[in-house]
């Protein structure tokens, strides 16, 4: 991954109020007290001279508003104030495809689209329509991976892949069966882009699983690497 100096940007946008006992696993099994908790919504962006790689497109607003999350654009309509414009964006990196994470993706009719073979099967399998998982994503938005993949946009990967110098996926389940993380040799050194491998310090400095997981085994390992990527 040497060799190059990419400009990683964050863009929150969206947040919700929570507390604690929703967002961790059997947060009673701790002893603790609830407590007020709001969390972030993060679409992500990697880029130098040569490319722009959004990683995740977020949920769709009508998605958001009728789950009680706060929004304040997609993609599109915030990528060109930071001096993006949407047409340059050549790929886009789909770490998971729970709602809050593809719902926009038709707003880059002209990149490939990149995410685990694993992540793709099990949303287009016959599980994911039970209500547990299916409500976490969208019929419509999984109809569309689908078509992406008819029209040769999509591109699947298993393991690990890199697909541009200085960026490396690696797919670590848990969250979800195909999570992804997004390692991207940053200007001063490598950026680990978590996404929902991780979705509160908690989780790693606490050892609190989230309360939305398919694999806990999966996500406990997913923590340890990530506790040694950072370190």
């Amino acid at each position: 991954m040497a060799g190059h100096g990419y400009e990683v940007l964050a863009v929150r946008y969206g947040s919700r109020v929570s507390t604690r006992r929703e967002n961790f696993l059997n947060y009673h099994l701790y002893g603790e007290p609830d407590a007020g908790q709001v969390v972030d919504y993060y679409f992500w962006v990697i880029r130098d001279a040569e490319r722009v790689i959004v990683v995740d497109t977020g949920f769709a607003p009508a998605a958001g508003r009728s789950r009680g999350r706060t929004g304040t654009g997609t993609p599109a309509s915030m990528l060109p104030g930071l001096g993006i414009d949407t047409a340059t964006v050549g790929q886009v990196i789909v770490t998971h495809a729970h709602y809050d994470h593809i719902g926009n993706l038709a707003e880059f009719p002209a990149a490939e689209v990149v995410m685990s073979q694993a992540e793709y099967d099990f949303w287009t399998g016959p599980v994911a329509a039970r209500h547990q998982f299916a409500a976490f994503a969208k019929t419509a938005e999984i109809g569309h991976l689908r078509s992406l993949r008819d029209d040769g946009r999509l591109t699947l990967i298993r393991g690990t892949h890199s697909p541009a110098p200085g960026v490396e996926l690696t797919e670590v389940g848990g969250h979800t069966f195909g999570q992804l993380v997004v390692l991207a040799e940053g200007m001063a050194g490598r950026v680990v882009l978590a996404s929902d491998a991780l979705h509160l310090y908690a989780e790693l400095e606490r050892d609190w699983p989230y309360h939305i997981v398919t694999d806990l085994p999966g996500m406990y390992r997913a923590y340890d690497l990530l506790g040694e990527l950072a370190a």
